[in-house]
């Protein structure tokens, strides 16, 4: 989490150096396919629920989660790049929880009204979910814990989304997004699942 709280503050920095740049002029911009970028960072929460295989666990409860997107902006109303998560989803009380990271390729479409900035698109990708269930609690740190299971397990998503930026300045906006992940191979791959609510801030470059 630290590494990639660092990554996505680093690419922050970037974006926001960038973004002070003086804007092209629109004759220039309508003669262009690239029409600019734009990234940064959402934490997320929102309700899941579902069963973990091969280990029969019915999981439920609010994650907490960190992440980031970049993409470039294609003519008016396209955009293509990547996005990554980490979402955490404690369990029981003890501390046994259910944790997802996930990414690959986002594509989006968007539309400028006034303040605000609606869009939609979908994220395809992959990633991997670990489990740790533990029928007792620990009397201390580092005690060992009897039936205690530990599973992990590979999965590739596509992860329909909408949402909406409102746009503080050319270069700066704040977005919501909600989404729902779907695993793509189905059986061998039942994770919980729900939607999450993202709140972010994101650096435009145009």
């Amino acid at each position: 989490m630290k590494k990639l709280t660092f990554l996505l503050l680093t690419l922050l920095i970037s974006l926001w150096a960038g973004a002070q740049e003086s804007p092209k002029s629109q004759e220039a911009q309508e003669k262009k396919v690239f029409r600019g970028f734009d990234g940064g960072m959402m934490i997320h929460t929102g309700y899941l629920r579902g069963t973990i295989q091969p280990l029969g666990y019915e999981a439920s409860g609010a994650p907490f989660g960190i992440g980031g997107v970049a993409r470039v902006h294609l003519w008016d109303h396209f955009r293509v790049g990547g996005e990554g998560y980490l979402s955490v989803l404690p369990q029981k009380g003890n501390g046994s929880y259910y944790q997802a990271g996930w990414g690959g390729l986002v594509v989006d479409g968007y539309w400028t009204l006034g303040w605000w900035m609606p869009y939609v698109g979908l994220t395809l990708g992959g990633g991997a979910a670990t489990t740790l269930l533990m029928n007792e609690t620990p009397v201390e740190p580092g005690a060992p814990v009897n039936n205690t299971i530990f599973h992990r397990q590979g999965f590739m998503v596509i992860d329909p989304f909408i949402g909406c930026d409102f746009i503080v300045s050319p270069a700066f906006h704040v977005t919501l997004k909600v989404d729902c992940l779907h695993t793509l191979v189905k059986g061998r791959q039942s994770l919980p699942m729900g939607p999450r609510v993202y709140l972010g801030f994101l650096f435009y470059r145009w």
